[in-house]
């Protein structure tokens, strides 16, 4: 095993242990219950991912799923929400102003930290032989772009008074920001899916997936886990409950935009794949799958890649 390999794959989680154990004391802080040190017990299961990587993988990444990244969502969301939580009852009550201000810079700091930790561990994490650094590139830039929409929909939500009273619209609000979490595993916004020999005698829906299965993932992933939760919860505050203020209304056009121009995307893909169909049957090759020339260019890619990583 590679010294490289093993020091970034030990650093990095070692780093998800650290951010997740200062996010279990801030709970424990705030509750004054000891017994929520039990969270800490998550980080186990980091642990075990450890070991099966550094002995099944010799510490490199799968193709499509990050568990490290996936296992460290689950040892820190659950602290963060706690947190919001404790900030929504504690806005029901009278309490210690400066109090109240100390924990809100702590939480908000959390937010910002588990957010760039999840963009830089990606980038740290051995890559798997599948993932070229070219696509791994491609990856971390979306992923900045992607935690900065989610920092500022759960921190222009959740400090809005009206909803730290509301205690299922906080729960709501924390729902989707969760839901929004789970794309930072998945590597498929960057990787086609290869076209297997028996491609040609796939159905159209089949063929139009596997050339564009980036493309058609990253309109999925806008859609129903990021800017169209987003633009729900969003119209809610202002349809239902009657919120109103200029960022909110800045966000919710953006959403809107966004979610327009994905469409919009989505219609151009499927128009492509008819007209590339529609010319290769005059032409008489049908059984011909529309990918292959991605394919040869990606393998030729993956090759180049891999000669780097031996050399």
């Amino acid at each position: 095993m590679e010294l490289m390999v093993l020091l970034n794959a030990l650093v990095t989680r070692l780093l998800f242990v650290l951010h997740s154990l200062i996010g279990v004391w801030r709970v424990t802080e705030v509750k004054k219950e000891p017994k929520y040190w039990l969270l800490a017990l998550l980080n186990l299961l980091l642990c075990l991912e450890t070991g099966l990587t550094l002995k099944f993988k010799q510490g490199r990444g799968y193709k499509w799923f990050s568990p490290a990244i996936f296992l460290y969502l689950i040892c820190t969301v659950p602290s963060l929400w706690l947190l919001e939580i404790h900030h929504g009852t504690q806005a029901k009550v009278l309490v210690n102003q400066l109090s109240t201000i100390c924990e809100t810079v702590w939480t908000l700091a959390l937010h910002q930290t588990f957010l760039l930790l999840l963009v830089v561990g990606r980038w740290l994490l051995p890559i798997g032989m599948e993932i070229t650094r070219d696509q791994l590139s491609q990856l971390l830039l979306m992923f900045v772009g992607t935690a900065a929409d989610i920092l500022e929909f759960a921190s222009e939500t959740l400090d809005i008074k009206d909803v730290r009273k509301n205690y299922v619209l906080l729960n709501a609000i924390l729902a989707v920001w969760t839901w929004s979490m789970l794309q930072f595993p998945l590597d498929l916004a960057v990787q086609h899916i290869g076209c297997k020999p028996t491609a040609s005698a796939r159905r159209i829906p089949s063929l139009l997936f596997c050339r564009y299965s980036a493309e058609l993932w990253n309109i999925g992933v806008s859609l129903f886990i990021q800017d169209g939760p987003f633009f729900i919860v969003r119209s809610i505050l202002m349809g239902h409950f009657r919120i109103f203020n200029q960022l909110l209304v800045f966000f919710t056009a953006k959403n809107i935009l966004v979610l327009t121009l994905q469409l919009y995307r989505l219609a151009v893909i499927t128009l492509d794949f008819r007209a590339t169909i529609l010319q290769k049957s005059r032409k008489g090759e049908v059984s011909c799958c529309p990918c292959e020339p991605y394919e040869a260019s990606t393998q030729a890619t993956a090759e180049q890649d891999t000669e780097m990583k031996v050399h």
